[in-house]
């Protein structure tokens, strides 16, 4: 059994590593760029000092055993706590250190992707040396990871107000119920009231709708999704009528491929927000960002300002 660590250790954990995200020995050469017979070595060893087999590999292909499995979320805890220690030993002259974790949901406006990243542009001209670790989920997931603290700033549509949170509005998207090309409703978009659009299958969202946005529900939901490219995929069947982001269904609109039932009727806006634990619980590098953030959205809003100004001139 593994007692205290080495440096050898912490090679061959990585090594250990790249095998899983490569997903078996023979595609982790590449990667590593060492033989299949070192690399199945290294791990042999890793296992040795260990005393348990961490993955079954041969014919029938590679699978992490279940201590292989427990084993993975440690090994990657370690080289997380590892890389955090280096970058701020290097770096005890800088005013913010550490890791900056934010979570994001896919297929935001293009604007607001580019506010992001200007955020993380006047982030970076700060004093620090910060490491940013930024994942995409699902709403859910965002919110299950700033409670339990694996994420610090999150940005999404969020349905629970929790108290120990805190809620910033960054932008407001519009949302319209689509239908594709194979449906019914196709060839009769722009007129279709809400009871008959009621009257058809729908695919629904996994997570609540902002409350009291319509009076009933579709009384056919026969597909539920947590991600717009799985809603998507069920208006393009043909088979489905869902809501989709007005900027993320345009192209396929501009394609032929799905249209809208009714942009007047058959639509809701929800507000997104970056969240985080309350501002006294935060540490300096998120209440750092969470500012820089803030400006970039007051900065858009008075350039918008400016622009409307200019146009009634």
């Amino acid at each position: 059994m593994l007692g205290s660590l080495s440096d050898l250790d912490l090679r061959l954990i990585r090594v250990f590593l790249a095998i899983v995200d490569a997903g078996g020995i023979s595609t982790a050469q590449g990667i590593l760029n060492v033989g299949q017979s070192t690399i199945s070595t290294q791990l042999a060893t890793l296992e040795t000092r260990l005393g348990f087999r961490l993955c079954e590999r041969g014919r029938s292909g590679f699978r992490l055993t279940a201590k292989g499995e427990r084993f993975t979320e440690l090994a990657r805890h370690l080289v997380g706590a590892v890389e955090d220690f280096s970058v701020q030993a290097r770096n005890m002259d800088r005013r913010l250190v550490g890791t900056l974790r934010i979570g994001i949901i896919g297929h935001t406006p293009f604007s607001e992707n580019i506010r992001i990243s200007q955020a993380i542009a006047r982030f970076r001209q700060r004093d620090e040396a910060v490491r940013l670790d930024i994942r995409v989920c699902s709403p859910g997931e965002q919110e299950e990871r700033l409670l339990s603290g694996t994420l610090d700033i999150a940005m999404g549509y969020f349905w629970h107000r929790i108290p120990s949170l805190q809620f910033t509005p960054l932008f407001i998207e519009r949302q319209i119920a689509y239908c594709g090309r194979g449906h019914p409703l196709f060839f009769h978009v722009g007129q279709v009231s809400q009871a008959e659009a009621w009257e058809y299958d729908w695919g629904w969202r996994t997570y609540p709708l902002p409350q009291s946005l319509f009076s009933d529900s579709p009384k056919s939901i026969t597909a539920t999704a947590d991600n717009m490219e799985a809603l998507a995929m069920l208006v393009l069947s043909g088979h489905h009528l869902a809501f989709l982001p007005q900027h993320f269904a345009r192209s396929y609109e501009e394609q032929g491929l799905i249209a809208s039932l009714n942009p007047q009727v058959l639509r809701y806006d929800v507000t997104f927000h970056a969240v985080s634990r309350q501002r006294q619980n935060l540490g300096d590098i998120p209440k750092a960002f969470l500012d820089d953030l803030a400006s970039v959205h007051l900065s858009s809003v008075a350039e918008g300002l400016v622009s409307t100004e200019t146009e009634k001139i």
